[in-house]
């Protein structure tokens, strides 16, 4: 097969009149050949060669073609796609899947390649059709780059469109008062998605005109009994809690204990990062834009969180560096945001412990103001109480109640996704954002100025979506939306509100596959308030046939239990020194099992393209994490890596 470097040493040859590259100052408009555009970002390079447009990465390990061809089908236009980026392109086929319409493209087609996970590489493709012309969109990337430059990518996928097509926009409209009607057909869509892509419970609410016009649940808590969600179910809101916890820092800011602008390590002299000039660079409200160019790192929380505390969680921050410039890119990091709750917290109340400083900070200033009577960090408390079961798919998509083990892994870092809540009371959080830092009781809880702070642009996302400070801000209707999304083992959830209209609403899902209908939830509100094109019901049913193809092509290549002879080859326990340790447990039915301590799961493995062997957790929820058989230094080993990050285990 043909590596990424292979592929770029045969292109890199130019004949002398070959057409000039240019290095893009700004985010640009492009127009393809046959006069479909797009919006290519800041600091890549464009070539255009005849029908093709090449884009690349500074980092010059991500590739990209957009290719105007004549094609008798999909697959047709993308061999032609793969011709013009990369001649003699080989490499075999892992997925097809099929795309919803929009944006003037009748049909949309993906497709996914084989890598080696040794590779880091991610290789994939797409066609997609406007009446009788096709393009093609090729891709290969070095895994870390495509992590930090996501949101490049996402800018010029999200901003391609037909040549003639007319986005769609709601602007100047009033919105529509949501009637019984609507509820009802909202009510619907949930329990046709909740059956397309497994979902046992969801709870949900809808505010108009600053009010509450329903609040309930649908579905059950847990898989097999009968007890219903109902609007005061506990869910875990996961990353919704970084709304809260920069509301938090408003109030802070209201209180003259913070500033905006003021560097962290002076209001905080103990706080570090890997790097001195970007801790040097960082103010307060840098600890919550997702632009400091810190990378996504949870692997180090995740992993080894027993006698992890909001001090320890703090301080591992000082072993991270950033992989962007600072303000360049956007890259999402929950210690950052951490930071910033213990950090406000603790001088809002001076002398106490980051936790209980900040756990009775959000109680008095936010829950109880708010009355979210049931909102709670206690993990304890909440399962105790009316609260849903986490739910995931076995290796054969089957669903399952899933362990809460990897969940409590954000306690010590809870500012950043730690809160459980229900649809009532996050509803009433919600209710605050409309009506401008005002309690749906009527007492100020933040002042406008501070509130709405949070919501100014602070670095790009997509096309039209930024991030503020703990919060998206998405344009892309033409109206704004303002929201954050949640994601932990076994529960997905969001929350989102129309400023300008007065509109909001709440969902929380107890099920993996929750993810996925969120974002087609909020689509179908939006169609109903303005009347617009009918695409929720599409790109719901285009998830579902995705996450089904996507399990079934992965479990063709799994061995469950793990291979007998793979798996006699494994050490009894491997040793990391950021990570802590793995035991490798066995059953009598041959059976074999990762513990790393706070969790455990079971392994199946794979044999890759490259001959390498992995060892993937295929357990509900603790799926995905992916060990690598290696050597180090003539031991035995096992590689653990996120996109922009390697741990090797050391057998011990």
């Amino acid at each position: 097969m043909m590596a990424l470097g292979a592929v770029r040493a045969q292109a890199a040859p130019e004949a002398a009149n070959a057409p000039a590259a240019q290095t893009l100052a700004a985010d640009t408009l492009q127009t393809t050949s046959a006069g479909h555009t797009f919006t290519a970002p800041a600091q890549w390079t464009v070539t255009r060669r005849g029908n093709a447009l090449i884009l690349e990465a500074p980092e010059g390990d991500v590739r990209a073609g957009i290719v105007d061809v004549q094609a008798k089908d999909a697959d047709d236009a993308v061999a032609q796609g793969w011709a013009a980026l990369s001649p003699g392109f080989k490499r075999p086929l892992s997925l097809k899947s099929p795309g919803a319409a929009r944006h003037g493209w009748d049909e949309r087609h993906g497709y996914e390649y084989e890598t080696s996970p040794n590779e880091r590489l991610f290789v994939a493709a797409g066609a997609w059709r406007a009446g009788t012309a096709w393009i093609a969109l090729v891709l290969q990337a070095g895994q870390a780059t495509l992590e930090k430059r996501a949101s490049s990518i996402s800018l010029m996928q999200q901003s391609l469109r037909a040549k003639g097509y007319t986005r769609e926009s709601f602007a100047g409209r009033k919105a529509s008062a949501i009637t019984p009607y609507h509820v009802k057909l909202l009510r619907e869509f949930v329990l046709d998605g909740m059956h397309e892509l497994g979902i046992p419970g969801v709870a949900f609410s809808l505010i108009d005109g600053g009010q509450v016009v329903y609040q309930g649940g649908v579905g059950v808590k847990t898989l097999g009994r009968p007890d219903p969600v109902d609007a005061d179910t506990l869910f875990i809101a996961a990353s919704n809690t970084k709304a809260l916890t920069t509301l938090l820092l408003a109030q802070a800011v209201d209180d003259g204990k913070l500033r905006w602008e003021q560097p962290v390590a002076q209001a905080y002299p103990r706080f570090r990062l890997g790097d001195e000039a970007t801790t040097k660079q960082v103010q307060v409200r840098h600890l919550v834009c997702a632009c400091t160019g810190m990378p996504r790192q949870d692997l180090e929380w995740l992993m080894e969180y027993r006698k992890a505390t909001p001090a320890s969680t703090l301080d591992l921050l000082a072993q991270m560096k950033p992989t962007s410039g600072f303000g360049e890119l956007f890259q999402y990091s929950n210690l950052m945001v951490s930071a910033a709750g213990y950090v406000s917290a603790s001088l809002m109340q001076p002398g106490v412990e980051f936790g209980q400083a900040y756990d009775t900070m959000m109680q008095r200033r936010i829950f109880d103001p708010l009355r979210m009577k049931s909102t709670t960090f206690d993990f304890a408390r909440a399962q105790r109480s009316n609260h849903a079961s986490p739910h995931g798919q076995d290796v054969d998509g089957k669903l399952r109640v899933a362990p809460m083990a990897l969940n409590y892994s954000i306690v010590a870092a809870r500012p950043a996704g730690g809160v459980w809540t229900s649809a009532r009371d996050l509803s009433r959080y919600v209710q605050m954002e409309l009506a401008g830092g005002v309690s749906p009781d009527g007492q100020r809880i933040v002042s406008r100025e501070n509130l709405l702070e949070r919501r100014k642009p602070q670095v790009l996302v997509s096309e039209d979506v930024s991030y503020g400070m703990g919060l998206f801000v998405d344009k892309r209707w033409g109206v704004t939306v303002v929201h954050h999304g949640g994601d932990l083992a076994g529960y997905h959830s969001d929350m989102f509100w129309l400023p300008e209209h007065n509109v909001g609403g709440v969902i929380l899902t107890n099920s993996d596959p929750g993810v996925m209908l969120r974002a087609p939830f909020v689509r179908r509100l939006v169609e109903m308030l303005f009347d617009g094109k009918l695409e929720a019901d599409g790109q719901l049913r285009a998830s579902a046939r995705l996450m089904k193809l996507q399990m079934e092509e992965a479990r063709k290549r799994l061995v469950v239990p793990a291979d007998p002879a793979a798996a006699a080859a494994l050490s009894a326990h491997y040793r990391n020194a950021d990570l802590g340790e793995i035991s490798v447990r066995r059953s009598g039915v041959g059976a074999v099992s990762f513990d790393v301590g706070e969790w455990r799961s079971e392994v199946a493995s794979r044999r890759n393209d490259d001959g390498s062997i992995s060892f993937i957790t295929v357990s509900p929820s603790l799926n995905g994490f992916e060990f690598v058989v290696a050597e180090r230094d003539g031991r035995k080993a096992l590689v653990l890596r996120d996109a922009q990050h390697e741990y090797v285990f050391i057998a011990s």
